[in-house]
């Protein structure tokens, strides 16, 4: 097995690719960058996947149309302004694939296009065009500024580079996020732009990034809201040179490790970032009869607004965990199953077989004012686990929302 290690560089660190973002105009506040570009020196393997939200920016359909023959080339994306229900939604997002085509070279169906920010406000094309030049002209080893470029009310950049070895390979895979807000996904999340030099097939690289979400960016929730532009998309070039990945091999295990190391460190950081937010949760399940019992048990102790609501006010309030257990639709015998708090001031067992059991309130408040808690559910029912990602809920995060538009 190939030890993956951590490195610098976002999504420049693979061979032959490069990245910038700027601020074009789209919004007010000109210290914010706006505009991102990644670009790959050669076309590329491309898998990607989408909300699963009926409302879809145009951004989604464009980049379904340009990656149906599993290759692309670039992604160009824009901050404070989803093109989402927009009339002419469709032909902005072909317009931004078309200036950032004919800036780079590539050919204008080889370029992916997102966008992320207010839902059904028109988007102005003119600053996009007059700043592709500057943009593709920027193009380096700046994967910071392309994590700035597609952020919205994000307080944190997010991005990740891994080094590892396929059949005496190096090869290497980056990544950069955007969310904050707005996520509940269903399929994939928020905006995840992920590059590799690793050499592997279409179809397998959409397979390993179908298989990565579903324990990965589907188990993270800040809010309950699926947005209506959640991209994750995944170029692989191949410029490590190493034998291409085939299914079923050591190579291609490796593979999906190297991707499940990119994609849970961002959905960590996401979920440590959600709106207004002053902690990370993680809620982790064991003891399952199956998978579908197991995340469907953290995934609804994560989603509850008032387990949410109780980490905020550091009140051990285990009852409300049960309660979002018990309408989780899972299988479970509620008889059995063990209930504790976790974070660095130490453990708390608040609840066994079903019951309460006494515990130190002092310990309590110590143990869920920190940076980080673990809500660990013990079902005693089976051997499988699942770990879901989010945040406690603050007055912030209705402060945020409240005036988001205006």
């Amino acid at each position: 097995m190939s030890i993956i290690t951590t490195i610098r560089g976002g999504v420049c660190a693979p061979k032959g690719f490069s990245a910038s973002g700027i601020h074009c105009g789209i919004r007010k506040n000109k210290t914010k960058k706006d505009l991102a570009l990644i670009v790959s020196e050669s076309r590329a393997a491309a898998a990607a996947v989408y909300t699963q939200n009926l409302v879809k920016g145009a951004p989604i359909l464009v980049t379904k149309s340009h990656i149906a023959d599993g290759y692309a080339q670039a992604i160009v994306c824009n901050s404070g302004n989803a093109n989402t229900c927009n009339a002419n939604g469709v032909e902005v997002a072909q317009e931004m694939c078309a200036l950032a085509a004919a800036a780079t070279g590539v050919a204008a169906e080889d370029v992916l296009v997102a966008s992320t920010g207010v839902i059904g406000q028109p988007l102005d094309i003119t600053p996009i065009a007059a700043a592709m030049p500057a943009l593709a002209a920027a193009l380096g080893d700046n994967s910071a500024d392309a994590a700035d470029a597609i952020m919205t009310t994000d307080l944190v950049a997010k991005e990740i580079a891994v080094c590892f070895t396929i059949n005496g390979t190096e090869c290497k895979m980056g990544g950069i996020a955007k969310g904050s807000g707005m996520i509940h996904p269903n399929m994939a999340t928020m905006l995840v732009f992920i590059t590799t030099d690793a050499a592997i097939p279409p179809a397998l690289l959409q397979k390993a990034l179908s298989e990565d979400v579903r324990d990965t960016f589907n188990m993270i929730s800040i809010d309950g809201d699926t947005s209506t532009n959640d991209t994750v998309a995944l170029l692989a070039n191949g410029k490590a040179e190493n034998p291409p990945v085939e299914e079923g091999t050591e190579a291609y295990v490796t593979f999906q490790e190297a991707l499940k190391t990119v994609t849970t460190y961002l959905c960590r950081e996401i979920a440590k970032d959600g709106e207004g937010a002053t902690k990370l949760l993680t809620c982790k399940v064991t003891g399952a009869a199956d998978a579908k019992t197991a995340k469907s048990a953290a995934k609804s102790v994560i989603c509850s607004s008032l387990v949410k609501t109780a980490m905020f006010g550091a009140d051990a309030n285990w009852g409300r965990v049960l309660c979002a257990l018990g309408y989780s639709g899972a299988d479970l015998d509620v008889s059995k199953i063990d209930v504790a708090f976790a974070s660095a001031a130490g453990t708390l067992t608040v609840c066994k077989n079903g019951a309460g059991t006494p515990f130190s309130e002092e310990l309590a408040r110590e143990v869920l004012t920190q940076g980080e808690v673990e809500i660990l559910v013990e079902l005693h029912s089976g051997d499988t686990t699942a770990t879901a990602w989010g945040c406690d809920l603050t007055y912030d995060y209705v402060k945020i929302n409240g005036d988001y538009r205006t």
